[in-house]
């Protein structure tokens, strides 16, 4: 039987998947109490806004925004657990129920994608979605001292290794890192996945997505989107990409660099535009979908989806547009060393 990487890489070869789009503007559409967010954890702080915790504590909230993006056409779907790991629970003071909102994170999402499958045959894959933590490891936040670090590589594998085995336990498909803001964090980040591999004795596939912070296409601890690409390839991906930083119409250029230099599959899931002056997003779901469908006629991605500002309409006006474009056709690159310091450099063989 076919392990989830060979899978996804035999349906992204027939067609442009569709990933999801965000949670947290449709959790703050239901309009959930203080009480509702904390549920019966018993803990004392104010939990309105953790989203995260909503898996744990109003499974049927995630479940029905899962179950829109499925209707949508999504069949790449993603956890509610961008904020789910001990350093970004700790401003709750809920460290303690990170495995607990992972593990029924992914439980939803398999649950929801299993019983469409079992509906209408396609297949649909669950990514355990791992966000950047409010920590970075290659900048000091003190200006006055340039060493200083809030945390160590170490402390942030861990963190990252406790929360992608509990999206394995729940039963993801692949550990998605996503909206890589510090390289170093995402480094942490695979080799606990790596770690994790190692002692299960079993391939765990990962997604790696980059964020870019300015449009000359760097991100934040400052490497270029190739540089970033020659970092990482290690890894093995099964998915590179881009998502959240910017529009789809900003973007391009970086998928269009990205799409000629990577070996495996490209996933790509930009903002709903720039948001506004009061931090909303107005680009309409025609909008969207017309710019990433410049994407699919040029043979750029695999796998389209939606990051903040994104709604199931947008998801499905850019599954509609994209349908009946090939996939990319993943390049087989020449033999060389391929190095990156923030700018990549390659050595011909």
């Amino acid at each position: 039987m076919a392990n989830a990487r060979e899978r996804l890489e035999e349906a992204a070869a027939a067609s442009i998947l569709i990933k999801d789009g965000p949670y947290g503007t449709a959790i703050q559409n239901a309009k959930l109490s203080a009480e509702e967010y904390a549920g019966d954890t018993g803990l004392t702080q104010d939990q309105k806004g953790n989203n995260d915790l909503v898996n744990l504590t109003q499974p049927r909230v995630i479940r029905a925004i899962c179950d829109q993006y499925i209707a949508a056409g999504a069949t790449v779907l993603a956890t509610n657990t961008f904020n789910a790991n001990r350093i970004s629970q700790a401003d709750y003071g809920a460290e303690e129920l990170v495995h607990e909102i992972n593990v029924s994170a992914a439980k939803i999402i398999r649950e929801a994608c299993e019983e469409a499958t079992a509906k209408d045959g396609k297949p649909r894959f669950v990514c355990g979605a791992m966000g950047p933590t409010n920590k970075t490891l290659s900048l000091s936040p003190n200006v006055e001292d340039p060493g200083f670090r809030e945390v160590t590589f170490d402390e942030v594998k861990e963190v990252y290794r406790e929360q992608a085995a509990a999206l394995i336990e729940g039963g993801a498909d692949f550990i998605l890192i996503e909206t890589v803001f510090d390289t170093l964090n995402c480094k942490a980040a695979i080799m606990a996945v790596k770690e994790l591999e190692a002692e299960r004795g079993e391939d765990i596939p990962l997604m790696i997505s980059l964020t870019l912070t300015d449009l000359s296409g760097r991100n934040l601890s400052g490497h270029t989107v190739e540089a970033f690409w020659y970092a990482v390839r290690h890894a093995k991906p099964v998915t590179i990409g881009l998502n959240c930083s910017f529009g789809a119409d900003q973007l391009r250029p970086h998928v269009q660099l990205l799409s000629g230099i990577a070996d495996t599959l490209l996933m790509a899931y930009p903002n709903a535009g720039l948001p506004n002056e009061l931090g909303e997003y107005d680009e309409l779901p025609e909008t969207t979908a017309r710019l990433v469908k410049q994407w699919a006629e040029g043979g750029r991605v695999n796998i389209l989806g939606g990051c903040c500002g994104n709604t199931p309409e947008h998801i499905a006006t850019v599954a509609k547009a994209v349908a009946t474009y090939k996939p990319r056709a993943v390049p087989k690159l020449d033999s060389g060393m391929r190095l990156a310091g923030l700018e990549p450099f390659m050595i011909a063989a």
